[in-house]
């Protein structure tokens, strides 16, 4: 399928096939290796929980700054171009 048959379909029709094509991965045989810096980032985590100086934020922390840079987004885009 090439991208102009996708953009004639429905939404409906692109949610189905991406979870039809999303099923059809989860249910692989073979799974797809990691590259190497998935597990060197992995490592340096591990090591500052260990040494406990790793940061945690919680999701409703996580959620306020989002929600701070998006508003923040806003007010740039109501200012003068000048």
């Amino acid at each position: 399928m090439i991208s102009s048959e996708i953009k004639k379909m429905s939404t409906l029709e692109r949610l189905q096939s991406m979870e039809a094509l999303w099923d059809a991965l989860c249910h692989e045989e073979h799974e797809i290796e990691s590259p190497l810096w998935h597990k060197s980032i992995l490592e340096e985590r591990k090591k500052k929980i260990s040494n406990g100086a790793a940061e945690f934020i919680s999701l409703k922390d996580i959620k306020a700054g989002a929600e701070k840079q998006r508003t923040k987004g806003s007010e740039n885009h109501l200012a003068a171009p000048f």
